[in-house]
């Protein structure tokens, strides 16, 4: 076995290591992984060492053929270790990116069950791996995250498993995290876990990132921070829409929840997003039904019945006046 920088590591020199609290991290790299999302889990670790002065950590990284892994950008990464011959470790990540769906993951999860089953390793996933896990059944009835560009076609896909927007999930036996600076957040998270608050502080600093977040934290930016909106009635009036786009709330419904009528919940939509309610609410529902179609195997109707079309015939055409291209033409293109 090699070590991170690739020298070998004799069976004492491992005992040496543990007896010493050294960590080893092993990530197990999908091809086509998100690269940002490898770095901020790697460079973390790597600063921890630097700052404490202790070799807190070490890690390696596994592919599919124990050579070489490609992440999207197109850097290949030498590997340490094959998915079938993972070694002793302390945690196990799957790292995935784009079109991960699409590519066959049995062996891996085959790998995965097995460590759960046999080792003490604790197993979680970045970026999109957390679709490679519940896959394998692994979250079942947990909290976990992914990356949001996922959500729709992974609740559809995994209704038994309670995905949560937040940047990761610390609190599950299963630790997951929605990628890009998400993974940097969680791995402060373990360090100020395993080595204090202080330590954690340090590599942030190492790190100019002065923008730390929770695990609670939102994924993406909130209307209130993208557009300047304080206006509740507003923000509870989108929130309901997200909610029930597979059944569609009449706006005047909606009106009445928030105690205002619909001539005023019209007028908020104008004044700070220059469109009328039932607009708006259409556009949530198509840019579901477009990742819905990019990244799952649903079928049309399924895909409309989903977004709260009773008709086929209806969403295709107001697809295709939206977005210039029908939903079966979506299938064969990239954007």
């Amino acid at each position: 076995m090699k070590d991170e920088g690739g020298a070998s590591a004799t069976a004492p020199d491992r005992a040496l290591l543990r007896a010493a609290g050294t960590q080893h991290f092993v990530f197990a790299l999908v091809e086509d992984f998100t690269h940002l999302a490898f770095s901020c889990a790697v460079d973390p670790l790597r600063i921890a060492n630097l700052v404490s002065g202790k070799e807190l950590y070490r890690w390696s990284y596994a592919s599919a053929d124990g050579a070489t892994a490609k992440s999207s950008d197109g850097t290949v990464i030498l590997v340490h270790h094959s998915f079938a011959e993972l070694p002793d470790c302390d945690r196990l990540f799957v790292l995935s990116g784009i079109g991960m769906q699409k590519r066959d993951h049995h062996d891996l999860a085959v790998v995965l069950r097995k460590v759960a089953r046999t080792r003490p390793t604790k197993i979680g996933a970045l970026c999109s791996g957390g679709w490679i896990l519940a896959q394998a059944g692994f979250l079942n009835g947990m909290k976990a995250a992914i990356h949001w560009e996922y959500h729709d076609a992974f609740t559809e896909a995994f209704p038994e498993v309670n995905l949560v927007r937040n940047v990761f999930v610390a609190d599950e036996k299963y630790v997951t995290a929605s990628g890009g600076s998400a993974t940097a957040d969680l791995m402060l998270h373990l360090i100020e876990r395993d080595h204090g608050y202080d330590l954690s502080v340090a590599v942030a600093d190492q790190m100019v990132y002065n923008a730390v977040r929770e695990a609670s934290a939102g994924q993406r930016v909130s209307l209130q921070s993208r557009t300047g909106i304080r206006n509740p009635h507003l923000t509870r009036a989108i929130e309901a829409m997200r909610a029930s786009i597979d059944d569609p709330v009449p706006p005047a419904d909606i009106a009445v929840r928030l105690g205002i009528s619909v001539r005023q919940l019209e007028r908020l939509f104008g004044k700070y997003l220059n469109t009328s309610p039932k607009k708006y609410y259409m556009g949530l529902r198509l840019e579901r039904a477009r990742h819905l179609l990019l990244q799952t195997e649903m079928s049309v109707i399924e895909v409309a019945l989903a977004c709260g079309f009773s008709s086929p015939g209806h969403f295709t055409r107001v697809y295709r006046t939206t977005f210039g291209v029908t939903p079966m033409m979506q299938r064969g293109r990239l954007t």
